[in-house]
């Protein structure tokens, strides 16, 4: 097998319109596709993050809660990588988006922080090496 990248990632949201704000608007997510599926009552949200990744945001309806924060068993958390942590936290903050104070990743001295989604996702920006 030769896996060759992550194509994306599916979130599932609880309010499909703000949700389809917070990542468009607020994070600057470009929509590639949007469809409702009226026989299940969902909308698909096809969003580019660049490099070819995408996030796939689907609504459907009365969906259960996450178990717990990120350390339940399953995916941890979404991370961005970004150019300045330090821009990206600002650029949030004046958005509304409550973000954790950065931190120093001890193994590669990159700085990260976390932020969370409108449902309380956990995701990370951080520091993207030399590009």
């Amino acid at each position: 097998m030769q896996f060759l990248s992550i194509h994306h990632v599916a979130i599932i949201c609880s309010d499909y319109e703000k949700s389809k704000h917070f990542y468009t608007e607020i994070l600057g997510l470009k929509i590639i596709a949007e469809a409702y599926r009226a026989e299940r009552k969902s909308y698909k949200l096809d969003l580019e993050i660049g490099n070819g990744n995408q996030i796939e945001l689907f609504s459907f309806p009365n969906p259960p809660a996450r178990p717990s924060r990120p350390e339940a068993c399953g995916l941890r958390h979404l991370a961005f990588s970004v150019l300045d942590v330090e821009t990206v936290k600002t650029e949030l903050e004046q958005n509304g988006v409550a973000v954790e104070p950065i931190r120093i990743d001890e193994y590669t001295g990159r700085k990260f922080t976390f932020f969370a989604d409108p449902d309380g996702l956990p995701l990370e920006v951080y520091e993207a090496g030399n590009l």
